[in-house]
């Protein structure tokens, strides 16, 4: 029969409220107290009830990992790194992959909530979700504007692109086109935008900017870059704002009969590992993806601590060099 609690009492010659307080490590206890129950639990071979425990405790000891889609190469490398650091802490993780959809990041977020978690890392595009204001789970944003309240992790965007620029134009480039995403979400990651624009200007040359819906499908997304080189006929060279769709662009680009880099070149955005070694001539800014996701541990970390947190968190980036630009 599995031991119970009133046996490791009775074996250890102690009430069942002083075994309790020995398990959950509460109030004052002689160490000879301490050692009396810890060896009783050894004979009997007791087991505590974990649940119970972290019930009473009002922990979980799970976070919460709500991101686009781990298809996606930079956030399936970032949960994956939010994953292994969270375990190595003692934390067990659910992921919730919402694909765009803001009613499914509702029910992942009811669920989460339900389950009592500690804490949530988000990187989802949806605001004005009115369980993002729950005050007592502590939530930390990478690369997204949640609200007022919520610390956000993220690359130096603003730098990225006025880097990515910078390089194209140093390389006689007059005529470059950067493509973005929704410029209505509230994302960091806008700055990108905002840094092409400013270093174009800066240079006396004339921005060209298109934005593509992030939500369309391959075929889609193939069939509207497509668009864009035939309309765009005179561009010399592209800025795009994330690896995957600058790859589709690259081999678009030879599609047209386009030099790359001869006479056509190409910067992407993000710099996954899976990007460098499956496309290793695409030149690219590199997120700290490591890094955010231990500086987002250390501020949730913070969070639940109630310790004050900044609103923002700027990670430097870098250039990989490639051959595409």
């Amino acid at each position: 029969m599995k031991p119970k609690l009133e046996d490791v009492a009775k074996l250890a010659n102690v009430s069942k409220t002083t075994v309790s307080r020995v398990l959950n490590n509460r109030g004052y206890l002689s160490q000879a107290t301490i050692d009396k129950v810890n060896s009783a639990m050894k004979t009997l071979n007791y087991k505590p009830n974990t649940v119970a425990r972290q019930l009473y405790k009002k922990q979980t000891h799970i976070i919460g990992l709500l991101f686009p889609t781990v298809a996606n190469p930079f956030f399936g490398e970032l949960v994956e790194a939010l994953e292994i650091k969270l375990y190595n802490q003692g934390y067990k993780v659910i992921i919730g992959n919402y694909m765009n959809d803001p009613e499914k990041e509702m029910h992942y977020l009811d669920q989460l909530l339900s389950n009592q978690i500690d804490g949530l890392i988000v990187g989802t595009h949806n605001q004005n979700i009115k369980q993002y204001e729950n005050a007592q789970l502590p939530i930390v944003a990478i690369d997204r504007i949640m609200n007022e309240d919520i610390p956000i992790i993220e690359s130096d965007n603003y730098n990225g692109g006025k880097m990515a620029t910078e390089r194209l134009i140093q390389q006689g480039l007059t005529k470059i086109l950067h493509l973005h995403g929704p410029t209505d979400l509230e994302t960091p990651a806008n700055r990108r935008k905002s840094a092409y624009v400013d270093t174009m200007n800066a240079h006396h040359l004339e921005p060209m900017c298109y934005e593509v819906d992030f939500s369309l499908n391959d075929i889609n997304k193939k069939e509207t870059f497509r668009q864009i080189l035939k309309e765009y006929t005179e561009i010399e060279g592209i800025f795009v704002s994330n690896d995957i769709d600058a790859a589709m662009i690259l081999q678009l680009a030879y599609e047209f009969g386009k030099k790359v880099p001869d006479n056509f070149k190409i910067i992407g955005y993000d710099g996954t590992q899976m990007m460098r070694n499956i496309q290793p001539d695409l030149t690219t800014i590199i997120q700290p993806i490591d890094d955010m996701a231990t500086t987002a541990l250390s501020v949730l970390t913070k969070r639940l601590m109630n310790d004050p947190t900044k609103n923002e968190y700027v990670l430097p980036v870098k250039l990989w060099e490639g051959t595409t630009g």
